[in-house]
Parts: C-alpha cells; sequence; structure tokens
C-alpha cells in the first residue's frame, strides 16, 4: 500500500511538525516520522500495535 494515500494522523498535542503519524490500514498500523514522510513507514500487525499501546499505558516506555 502506498503511504501516500491513506489517513495519517498525529497527536492534537503536536504543536510542530516533530511528530509520530499513524495510519490504520489493511492488514494493521503505520508509523512514520512527520519530518521524514517520503522514508518508507513502519509497519505493524495489529497484535504488535496492541501490545506496544498496552506497554505504553502501563508506563513502560517512560523514562
Amino acid at each position: 500500500m502506498e503511504s501516500s494515500s491513506v489517513n495519517w494522523r498525529k497527536s492534537s498535542r503536536c504543536a510542530s511538525n516533530a511528530c509520530v503519524e499513524v495510519a490504520k490500514v489493511d492488514g494493521g498500523v503505520m508509523v512514520r516520522d512527520s519530518k521524514n514522510p517520503d522514508q518508507a513507514p513502519m509497519r505493524f500487525t495489529p497484535e504488535e500495535w496492541s501490545a506496544f499501546v498496552a506497554g505504553v499505558n502501563l508506563g513502560e516506555f517512560s523514562f
């Protein structure tokens, strides 16, 4: 799937163009850097994305 043809979203808290964007696509989720939209996005299965979101909600990525 061409990444330019999907609906990219970024957080409403993003105050600049230096944000992560996500797009829901058939077969999972794509993630890209808004500063470099021409670079190939990372792709995650629904299971991988759910595990990541669960980890974020549990604070596993807090510094």
